[in-house]
């Protein structure tokens, strides 16, 4: 008889942030009292816990070089971050927010592709006054980052459609729903009446999240297979619209996509979501609790960059992630997935007609900086035509925006407006421009390694003439550009992605689909930034010399492989 002395290992050690968040009172922590100080910035714990608030505490990273002097520290400043679901803003919410941004943040407005709005520059004094702002014309800041189900995407095109309109919808329900019942908020930021104690009982307090919420952030989205323009396999949790006879009478559920790696770490690596099941329409909301319950459970604790969901649906394997869901989570049999390809993406740039008769026009925000700079008015423009035609403005994943219920009389108006206030017209810029996105990375982003906002726009400029003396320039190439490997502007799926990888060296990336369904592959690390347009010129041009048909240029390099791209290029 053998007796078996092995010790069962001990359970990894939490993380830090999951201390911070257990002790955290609900996300109350010391935010309330850290407020009251006479300091420009927050502690760690507070820090932490301000995320969930939708802040992120930064600096003037451009100001570094002024701290060897003496008496001269860190330029602390925060970026507020909107939760809009589906980038629904009404006349008066569109003007509150830019006069918002005059006011507290440094005048400019950025439009997320998560279709929210972001406030960079807020001082910490300002905060509180920030938020409150918002709240008063009904937005809210609440859950726009941190350990939870973050904005809500859905496509923003007011059509009118009735697919449309119930992603709207359930976006909306699912945001609501899936929304920290703490408390917290309300005590800190508006001046809510205050629970003497929050509930010792996390199921009372939170009772989706628990008292140390998600592993990690949690992203969901809505698409349309003919309009995959919310990119719905890069999301924790996606569900696409199954359509007859022009209804949605369900959703295939994906689960286990994400964007974010670590250099060094090759446990780490994007992922595109997975089918997991079918869903009726008035099941979608518990769904999307039970898929959140489950990560909640099963998801790392211990190493926050391998916390996501996509680790759990990757290492478990989709049989297994759907029969645990079923077993643990849903309390009726699962469907399979019906079979529906993505087949399209559309920007909805310029003049489209809604079905009440009114229209909507859409409009290219390079990187989505909403800014007055030279000739291009752009800030001014949309706050000039908001204020004259009280048209919604609707913000897209591309970091575009979309204005809607234009009349049909002041459609000119309209256009004239922004031969006023010099804003281009989408059909007046390439294709690589309108295809092209960009994080905000340095000098705001803590985690840039590189630059990308403010280098794009110059790099695109010159790929417009490559793509132009090649006879390219009607091809739509997508080429999405950040500052580190964390992904924000999804540029593992494009057709061209630059990652930011050390001091002015980037990760080139080859053979995405710009319509979302397929990840490139890494053509060649620490390329510096002059030597970007000499490579991808040798590309274009192979490309044009091999492509079969109407062949796109991420297909061609997906079909001719990677290893001889980089032959091309070494």
């Amino acid at each position: 008889m053998s007796t078996d002395t092995t010790t069962p290992s001990a359970a990894p050690k939490p993380s830090a942030v999951e201390g911070i968040k257990d002790q955290s009172r609900f996300l109350r922590g010391p935010l309330a009292e850290e407020l009251q100080t006479d300091t420009d910035h927050f502690s760690e714990t507070a820090k932490q816990l301000l995320k969930f608030h939708g802040s992120y505490q930064q600096e003037d990273r451009d100001a570094r070089k002024k701290r060897e002097k003496p008496g001269v520290g860190k330029a602390y400043m925060f970026m507020i971050r909107l939760k809009l679901p589906g980038g629904k803003l009404t006349p008066e919410q569109y003007l509150a927010m830019d006069d918002i941004c005059e006011k507290y943040g440094n005048s400019t407005l950025r439009l997320t592709t998560r279709q929210s709005i972001q406030f960079h520059g807020v001082l910490k004094k300002d905060l509180k006054a920030t938020i409150r702002g918002f709240n008063d014309v009904f937005v809210s800041t609440l859950g726009a980052c941190g350990d939870v189900n973050r904005n809500v995407i859905s496509c923003s095109a007011p059509t009118g459609d009735p697919v449309r309109v119930l992603n709207q919808q359930l976006a909306d329900e699912i945001a609501v729903h899936l929304a920290p019942r703490g408390g917290a908020y309300h005590e800190i930021w508006l001046n809510g009446d205050k629970v003497s104690d929050p509930p010792a009982d996390p199921e009372t307090a939170e009772p989706i999240y628990g008292k140390v919420y998600l592993p990690r952030k949690f992203k969901t989205a809505f698409a349309l297979a003919d309009d995959n323009c919310t990119d719905l396999l890069a999301q924790c949790l996606g569900f696409l619209a199954v359509v007859e006879g022009g209804k949605p009478i369900g959703y295939n559920l994906y689960a286990g996509g994400g964007q974010g790696m670590t250099n060094a770490k090759p446990d780490t690596y994007p992922c595109l979501a997975q089918p997991v099941c079918f869903v009726e329409p008035d099941e979608v909301v518990a769904a999307a609790e039970a898929i959140v319950k489950l990560y909640r459970d099963h998801g790392n604790r211990a190493d926050r960059k391998r916390a996501r969901l996509k680790y759990v649906v990757h290492d478990w394997g989709v049989e297994k992630f759907r029969n645990v869901f079923a077993r643990d989570y849903w309390s009726k049999p699962v469907q399979l997935p019906k079979d529906l390809p993505i087949t399209g993406l559309d920007l909805h740039h310029g003049w489209h007609p809604q079905r009440d008769g009114k229209w909507f026009l859409g409009l290219s925000v390079e990187n989505g900086r909403v800014k007055d700079e030279g000739h291009s008015r752009l800030r001014s423009g949309l706050r000039a035509i908001v204020s004259r035609f009280k048209c919604i403005v609707r913000i897209t994943t591309q970091q575009d925006v979309l204005l809607g219920d234009i009349s049909p009389a002041d459609k000119a108006g309209v256009d004239s407006m922004l031969n006023e206030y010099g804003i281009p017209r989408p059909e007046n810029l390439s294709l690589v421009q309108m295809w092209s996105m960009a994080c905000p990375a340095i000098p705001t982003c803590g985690l840039a390694i590189t630059e990308s906002e403010r280098a794009l726009p110059g790099f695109v400029d010159q790929l417009e003439g490559v793509l132009k003396d090649l006879g390219l320039a009607d091809e739509p190439i997508s080429v999405r550009m950040t500052g580190c490997p964390n992904g924000c502007a999804r540029p593992y799926q494009s057709d061209v992605g630059i990652v930011g990888r050390s001091l002015n060296k980037y990760t080139l990336y080859i053979g995405g689909d710009r319509i979302g369904r397929r990840l490139n592959s890494e053509l060649q690390d620490l390329v510096t930034h002059d030597q970007l347009i000499p490579k991808l010129t040798t590309l274009f041009r192979a490309f044009k010399d091999e492509r079969q048909g109407s062949e796109a240029f991420g297909d061609y390099c997906h079909r001719v492989g990677i290893e001889k791209l980089r032959g091309l290029v070494s």
